[in-house]
């Protein structure tokens, strides 16, 4: 019989949409002891200090606070510690998180999944990842491709965005006072162009019914990464020059996938004058003067970025290439003599666009032999 029985939400979105409202109106709903995670990237960890000054009934709460890291990342163990730790106290009846504004929720929610895996007698279980999306800000700088200088050292702001909307089983959004209806119907539809099933909650001032959280189906990792645009596209888009998958906001999505190299020279002339109908962009990719690294490589509205990852398999020293292929025979089905496994697949997600045009511009920045 399962033991679990305290249900845990994540709530995650950027930096300044919300999420300490929220969750202050949230504690001031929770009638049960409940504890609550505060995740800052800074030293001083600012939102469990707002949270302590609220007096919600603070005797009531168990403040864990985490700072000078990420708990999708650097502070991963210490917080699957954490929760390890309440889940031992049986007067804990929930467990709230709020995440850092720049982590990212499908690495908490993977942390969640190995740890209950590996649990059986746990009594936490993991009940929403909630993104808290701050409409104005999507309006003005995603959906109009404005204001592509506001960068941070944290990296591409955008793409970081677009990931927390697309991973979750609940959007809430919030500042929708500061749009006309129109302009929020624009965003909603926006949105639904990158993640068609979670369902959108309005509100001001992260003012919202706390049942609206608790009151769901219990959250699905492998559920939730389908209902992304990115992973759609590689489920279900043709693999031509021609077609490309439609859905019913009028975005469309294709994968495009080759085994030669880009030459990095040209591909980067692509990205300064990227189509402006290309919304998303996100696969992994190679390039030919690096035939060791692979190569991530994200776009969302005017951002674009590529980052170093891990090595290609065929790049590792012969003794260790033999013995992985010989303990994982699977590898060699999808092997090329040349290649190896590098390999560039690409999901492409707008509106607007003629595929064969795009593909004609990726094929334009291939590496020539010779």
């Amino acid at each position: 019989m399962s033991t679990r029985e305290v249900p845990i939400v994540i709530i995650t979105g950027y930096l300044g949409s919300g999420k300490t409202t929220l969750m202050q109106n949230i504690l001031k709903q929770e009638e049960r002891k409940v504890a609550l995670i505060v995740n800052d990237m800074g030293s001083i960890n600012i939102d469990a200090s707002i949270l302590n000054k609220t007096g919600n009934r603070m005797a009531q709460i168990e403040m864990v606070e985490m700072q000078n890291g990420c708990i999708c990342c650097t502070l991963r163990d210490e917080f699957m510690t954490e929760i390890e730790r309440l889940s031992e106290d049986r007067s804990i009846e929930a467990i709230f998180v709020e995440a850092s504004g720049i982590s990212e929720p499908s690495s908490i929610a993977g942390a969640f999944l190995n740890y209950e895996e590996m649990t059986e007698d746990t009594r936490v279980y993991l009940k929403s990842v909630v993104s808290v999306v701050d409409v104005d800000r999507i309006y003005r700088e995603f959906l109009h491709n404005l204001n592509s200088d506001e960068e941070t050292e944290d990296g591409d702001v955008i793409n970081l965005i677009i990931d927390q909307i697309e991973f979750c089983n609940l959007m809430i959004l919030n500042k929708t006072d500061l749009l006309s209806k129109e302009q929020l119907m624009e965003v909603k539809e926006g949105l639904r162009g990158l993640q068609q099933e979670s369902e959108m909650i309005e509100c001001v001032n992260g003012n919202i019914d706390l049942e609206v959280i608790l009151n769901r189906k219990d959250f699905d990792y492998d559920e939730v990464e389908a209902y992304s645009a990115v992973q759609r596209a590689l489920n279900n888009c043709e693999h031509d020059d021609e077609k490309a998958c439609v859905d019913e906001y009028g975005i469309t999505s294709f994968v495009f996938e080759e085994r030669r190299p880009f030459n990095r020279e040209s591909f980067n002339k692509l990205i300064e004058d990227y189509p402006e109908a290309l919304i998303r962009t996100k696969g992994y990719i190679w390039f030919s003067d690096d035939w060791n690294h692979v190569q991530l490589f994200e776009q969302a509205g005017r951002n674009a970025s590529i980052t170093e990852m891990s090595e290609w398999i065929a790049a590792w020293p012969k003794e260790e290439l033999d013995r992985v292929i010989s303990d994982f025979p699977d590898i060699k089905d999808d092997w090329d003599d040349t290649f190896g496994d590098r390999f560039n697949q690409v999901v492409f997600i707008g509106k607007g666009y003629e595929k064969a045009e795009i593909v004609k511009l990726l094929y334009d920045c291939i590496e020539k032999a010779g």
